[in-house]
């Protein structure tokens, strides 16, 4: 359910409170919200559990192994430094997904959404999380996503909870009797009719909840899709026929009053008035009808207070609403203007209250039309005190708000203000209770003594200031008498606050100043604004008036009248005199900024759409923190996506603040950039950030370009769309003429614009930026780049060099010398490592392999040429591995492209001045600095390995002299393997040259030992070796030394029959039953877990190819299937095969084994079972894609198609009756080859098969009586009868070295693990692990 169904009013109130804030939601909004969930649930293991249970408990049916197994990984870790991790965690969740077919479940789409996150796929993940909530919106709400539902669901869905809180409220109030109790108390004294109707109504309760959380859930589905014109869908209620109290719009306002109208005393959101249809419900049965939908609203707080019918009211139309809905605005007398006093528990808000907000000054009264009139009699200040004093100006400290003036008796209020004694005084006998400044209630009228400290530094300053404080002179009345106009009354000519309104060239100024400062009328200030707007215009910003306006007292007033006002043109008024003031005097700045509450009143008038606010709210500068906080991202997208309002007269156009708002919260180092750039992406803002690149304001034109920059910094998806709609003729024919920070901004945007995915593409827009403009591109960017900061050379250098490499590279040019020299000047500058590290980035970037997000593939495809194979570890990213593993075909038009540019660039890098750069780049390759060395690194390895494919003219034996040393520096000690791969590579380009081999001979039998390391995940290793060890025997038998790592002795559980590796573990089967796991990492053989579920030996232990599973067989004629959770083995399935189990071979639908008697037996998982090859007593089984190999006792090998059950025959068994028995003891398949073991009576024990023709490829003339084998990529191991294991080259066939056990035992069974483990079992209960060294 929703909400619990004991709601007290407490809780009543806080969901009011939620719904009041609630703005309409935008597909941004949605998203963000839904992607905050997402992330929040992969980060934090326990909320990802939780929602994973809660589905789970929801499946009708038992989970499959697919769901259990998905299950499992996902509520392990996920490791978010891991790409590969999170593929497979992504992988899983979508097989599980996938596997439940058309049965449709919360669970199944839990799981796509998971998915879709791990992918970053964001809108399909919040599609598929809103999935749930369809499919089961109960268990959505409750225990898979409460938080969402709190976000999202229930601001829609309060009619609901209040139409339930209601019902259920009348059915309780018989017998609660006024008191206060306790649930179990009212439960106690409930009749059982009452009961009845408690469950009846909790029952259509969650029937409501149900349905309209299913409807909301598609219509934000719907949302994320961008349909335009799509509405929120009306609530859902039943329609009840038993009569009940009408409740009134009025009371129903009363109610609600006290919570939402508190939020602030004019710019406050409520509901519209909804009225329910009252009735009952029939045995439990309710039909469902629509009712209106609840939208927030900006209203008066009149609304929310009783009104007496008899009055006459005065109707105003709410300007902010997008209803047009509007309101009354009546008469109200001291009496009805009173508020009930705050309750109790409601205090500490009313605290928050007062400090968060202003108080309302102005009373709403009915009045007469007000005319402001310079004739008024008052008596003038002199107006020598307008003008600026030549003088050294007062310490900010030293000036009272109020008056302007150095304090002469200052006064301390609670609130922390200072004041003159004399202005706070009149302040407060005008009946105000609040602080002026920050608008605190003051709890005390009686002012405190005068502060004496202050008033000593304000006398010591005048002394040594020889400042005067004289007052200034009054005028004599005016002989002419006018008619007051101030309805109360007009300010004493003497008053403090008066003589600091006294700024104004003109009487009429300084009366509507004072009305503005002074009024406790709405109408008489707003009268006032529209006055002072109007001097303003009338004085062309006269330089007299701006100090007058610019006092804190005058803009407080301006604010008062922002936050009281609900007259749209006064509002634009107002925000049109603060913006003009605030861009000229920096003091309105401060006083906007001193108050809190004065920016939370703009922001919330922006939100509702007065879009001048946001001129304001820049002007204001507050800081990329507090613009997050207030989140203004929808509201400014809005604007920017906005035909722009020529009736705007405001000193900046609301579209420019907009966006250079939005480039500040983008400049911020956080996570908010990326949610920001995701929502500017999906909503199609970034056209209209485009098209701001033509502005006539250079602030407009840098701000849109850098959104754009960082838009491609962190979705670098978005570059073809922006390519598509950038235009380059305008700020390229700008180019010379703006200054250096445009310039550089421009350099910058096109630098990383022609990082596309695509090289034909990126050669486009060379060619259009190179011929763009009406001056020489390359000459305007080779004039900029000589005067041009250092840290900004390397992106100017490496633009240039670009358009340059596009003409022929091989003639001489002036413009790549300059480039050049400036990477090279740049490399060599240690004092500036920002510039460095920039450099040799930009160099490697020059090689033109980009992904689709823009990031450089130079050192993947490196990589790549070095042969990384699949699984390797790397630190690569997910799209750096997809590119390297990319098998397609690389006689594409593109990447014949993308050859011819990287030979091009290259050359016009190397011939510089005979390899200049080398020398720059191996002193890079020196630097501690880890980012600045991978740059150089990869920088030197990728010109280095150029040199081997460019023709000769030298530059080889330069790039050997500065380079080889420091390549083989890194091969022998960087921690990277992927470092070392770089090196690798380097290395071999060297070493085919004959000077070359020379320098590498006194460290070839470092880089042996180096090499035998890399080429379990480097082809490119095992060439080489294959190089350097060519004729040197003895060079070969080193490469394969073992090293004894571990040995256990499990004699107590008798022989160690069967041993395998399964997800990362080590899994032994013995004679008596008992199965073990093993550590298998830097220490192995730690034991694990022991379990016995098997009451006999267990013969044979096997994975599925998927490696999900594992299999155990035993001759207590059952075999056993195993999951691993949590690094231990469960035991999932038992199945009976009514037969003695050897040699287990298992397939994803069948398993196959040798019974007791002869044949083999095929049992299918659903029961059925037959018998093959019954004419034979077979030995040893393999069992490779559907083509079961037979080993027989007659020395005899047959092949059988399980799919057509035709049978063929590899080997021809002994026939003579007297003949020694020659069984085939142990069979092999790899790459399409089949390896046999026997006894050496022939003089050879293995042999060696090709399956497809059936010929003998060759032979091992080994003379031990092989009784296992395991086969690594270049290596066979073979274990004997008497505790000997040979090891044997594949690819020569010859032997490289045995291992020994140390007893005179028989090596039962034996696993090889990624090619560098070789585990092995014994008959007397020894398990030995050798590793490769």
């Amino acid at each position: 359910m929703g909400v619990p169904p004991s709601i007290h009013s407490l809780q009543l109130s806080k969901i009011l409170r939620h719904s009041s804030k609630m703005t309409a939601v935008t597909a941004g909004f949605v998203l963000r919200r839904a992607t905050a969930f997402l992330q929040d649930a992969l980060s934090n293991v326990d909320i990802r559990r939780r929602a994973l249970s809660a589905a789970r408990r929801r499946l009708p049916t038992p989970a499959d192994p697919d769901t259990l197994y998905a299950l499992s990984i996902l509520s392990e870790n996920l490791d978010p430094s891991s790409p590969e991790t999170y593929a497979a965690a992504s992988s899983v969740a979508a097989s599980a997904a996938s596997a439940s077919g058309g049965n449709h479940s919360a669970l199944s789409a839990l799981f796509l959404a998971i998915s879709c996150a791990l992918r970053r796929r964001r809108t399909d993940a919040a599609r598929s999380l809103f999935d749930v909530f369809s499919v089961d919106p109960a268990a959505a709400r409750t225990d898979i996503a409460p938080e969402l539902f709190e976000e999202l669901f229930l601001p829609h869905l309060f009619p609901a909870v209040r139409w339930y809180a209601e019902r259920r409220s009348r059915i309780l109030s018989s017998m609660e009797d006024g008191r206060q109790a306790d649930a179990m108390t009212v439960l106690s004294r409930m009749s059982g009719g009452q009961a009845v109707e408690l469950r009846g109504l909790e029952r259509t309760y969650e029937g409501v909840m149900d349905e309209n959380t299913r409807v909301y859930a598609e219509y934000l589905k719907n949302l994320l899709r961008s349909e335009v014109g799509i509405k929120p869908p009306e609530l859902i209620f039943p329609s009840i026929t038993e009569a009940e109290d009408h409740i009134g719009e009025t009371e129903d306002a009363e109610n609600v009053g006290d919570d939402i109208g508190s939020t602030n005393p004019m710019w406050s959101e409520g509901d519209q008035s909804t009225e329910f249809s009252a009735g009952g419900i029939n045995n439990g049965q309710c039909s469902y009808s629509r009712a209106p939908s609840l939208y927030p609203q900006r209203v008066s707080p009149d609304l929310f207070r009783k009104q007496p019918s008899n009055r006459n009211t005065d109707y105003r139309t709410n300007i902010i609403s997008d209803h047009g809905q509007a309101f009354s605005y009546a008469e109200i007398s001291d009496e009805s203007s009173s508020e009930p006093e705050p309750e109790p528990d409601m205090e500490e808000r009313g605290r928050k209250k007062a400090i968060s907000q202003p108080k309302n000054k102005y009373h709403r009264q009915k009045q007469a039309s007000v005319v402001l009139s310079s004739s008024i009699d008052i008596q003038l200040v002199d107006e020598d005190k307008l003008l600026p004093s030549s003088m050294q100006p007062p310490p900010k400290d030293f000036v009272c708000p109020i008056t302007s003036n150095l304090f002469d008796d200052p006064v301390t209020l609670e609130t922390g203000q200072t004041y003159e004694r004399r202005a706070i005084q009149e302040w407060l006998e005008r009946g105000n209770m609040s602080c002026p400044i920050t608008r605190q209630k003051l709890y005390s009228s009686k002012l405190p003594k005068t502060n004496y400290v202050l008033k000593r530094l304000i006398a010591s300053w005048r002394e040594e200031n020889a400042y005067s404080s004289a007052t200034p002179s009054v005028r004599s009345p005016s002989s002419e008498t006018t008619q007051p106009i101030l309805s109360k009354r007009s300010p004493s000519p003497t008053s403090v606050i008066t003589q600091a309104c006294d700024g104004g060239a003109v009487g009429d100024l300084r009366l509507a100043i004072t009305t503005l400062c002074t009024s406790e009328v709405l109408n008489e200030a707003e009268m006032a604004v529209v006055q002072i707007e109007r001097l303003w215009r009338r004085s062309s910003v006269d330089p007299e008036i701006l100090p007058s306006l610019s006092k804190p007292a005058v803009v407080n007033g301006f604010m008062e009248v922002l936050f009281n006002s609900i007259d749209e043109q006064i509002l634009r008024t107002v925000l049109f005199l603060l913006s003009e003031l605030a861009l000229r005097d920096k003091l309105v700045v401060e006083a906007l900024t001193r108050v809190d509450s004065d920016v939370d009143c703009l922001v919330a008038l922006f939100k509702k759409g007065l879009t001048e606010a946001v001129v304001l709210i820049y002007l204001a500068r507050p800081s990329w923190e507090r613009l997050v906080e207030m989140d203004m991202v929808d509201a400014l997208l809005t604007v920017m996506k906005r035909k722009e309002d020529d009736s705007s007269e405001t000193c900046l156009k609301p579209k420019t603040a907009s966006i250079l708002l939005l480039q500040q919260i983008l400049a911020s180092d956080n996570k908010i950039p990326s949610e920001v750039v995701d929502v500017l992406i999906s909503e199609g803002v970034v056209g209209s950030i485009i098209r701001s690149l033509s502005a006539d304001s250079e602030e407009e034109r840098i701000a849109a370009i850098r959104i754009i920059v960082r838009c491609m910094e962190v979705d670098g998806n978005c570059r073809q769309m922006i390519v598509g709609k950038a235009g380059f003729e305008t700020f390229l024919e700008n180019f010379t003429t703006v200054d250096d920070v445009e310039r550089f901004e421009i350099v910058r945007f096109l630098f990383e614009l022609v990082k596309l995915d695509r090289r034909t593409y990126n050669e486009r827009i060379l060619h259009s930026i190179k011929d763009g403009g009406k001056f020489s591109t390359m000459h305007a960017l080779a004039v900029y780049l000589q005067t041009a900061v250092q840290d900004q050379s390397p992106i100017i250098a490496g633009l240039l060099l670009q358009l340059d490499v596009l003409v022929e590279p091989r003639k001489a040019s002036i413009y790549r010398e300059e480039a050049i020299d400036a990477l090279v000047s740049c490399l060599r500058n240690p004092d500036l490592h920002n510039s460095q590290l920039l450099a040799a980035e930009t160099i490697a970037s020059l090689q033109g392999r980009f992904s689709s997000s823009g990031e450089s593939f130079t050192r993947a495809s490196l990589l790549k040429r070095a042969g990384l194979k699949k699984g390797s570890r790397t630190l690569l990213g997910s799209d750096q591995i997809d590119y390297i593993h990319d098998n397609s075909e690389d006689n594409s038009e593109e990447e014949k492209s993308a050859d011819e540019w990287e030979r091009k660039m290259a050359y016009a890098l190397v011939s510089h001045e005979f390899g200049l750069l080398f020398e720059a780049l191996a002193e890079g390759l020196k630097s501690e600095q880890r980012e600045y060395f991978s740059a150089c690194l990869v920088s030197a390895s990728w010109l280095t390995y150029m040199l081997s494919i460019l023709p000769d003219t030298g530059l080889r034996g330069a790039a050997r002299v500065c380079l080889l040393k420091h390549f083989i520096s890194v091969l022998k000690s960087a921690k990277d393997t992927d470092d070392k791969a770089l090196a690798m590579l380097a290395i071999n380009s060297v070493m085919h040259d004959p000077e070359g081999m020379h320098d590498l001979t006194s460290h070839i039998k470092d880089i042996i030992k180096i090499l035998r390391e890399l080429k379990k995940s480097y082809i490119l290793a095992n060439e080489m070796l294959k190089h350097l060890c060519h004729g040197k025997e003895s060079c070969m038998l080193e490469m394969w030394n073992h090293q004894l790592l571990a040995q256990v002795d499990c004699s107590f559980h008798g022989e160690v029959l069967s041993i395998t590796y399964f997800r990362g573990r080590i899994i032994s089967g013995h004679s008596d039953g008992t199965i073990k796991v093993w550590s298998c990492g830097d220490k192995p053989l730690h034991q694990i877990q022991e379990t016995r579920e098997h009451t006999k030996a267990v013969t044979s232990l096997a994975v599925l190819q998927s490696g999900k599973k594992l299999f155990s067989g035993s001759v207590d004629k059952s075999v056993r299937v195993w999951s691993l959770h949590d690094g231990q083995i469960n035991c999932m399935e038992y199945h009976d095969t009514k037969d003695q189990i050897h040699n287990l071979n298992v397939a994803s639908n069948m398993a196959c084994f040798i019974p007791q008697g002869a044949g083999v037996k095929v049992l299918s998982w659903n029961g059925g079972s037959k018998i093959l090859n019954p004419n034979k007593n077979v030995k040893c089984l393999s069992l490779v894609q559907g083509k079961l190999y037979c080993g027989c006792t007659d020395n005899s090998i047959q092949e059988i198609d399980l799919a057509t059950g035709t049978a063929g025959t590899i080997q021809i068994g002994s026939k003579k009756l007297l003949a020694k028995a020659n069984p085939i003891h142990t069979l092999q398949v790899q790459d399409g080859l089949l390896y046999s073991a026997s006894t050496p009576l022939d003089g050879a024990a293995i042999k060696i098969w090709n399956t497809s023709n059936y010929s003998q490829m060759g032979s091992l003339p080994s003379s031990l009586e092989v009784r296992c084998m395991a086969i690594s990529t270049e290596l066979i191991y073979l274990g004997s009868k008497i505790g000997a294991v040979e090891i044997w080259s594949k690819d020569k066939l010859t032997k490289v070295g045995t291992l020994q056990t140390g007893g005179n035992c028989r090596i039962r069974c034996m696993t090889i693990i990624s090619d560098e483990l070789l585990v092995i079992g014994t008959t007397d209960g020894k398990i030995l692990a050798w590793g490769l060294s």
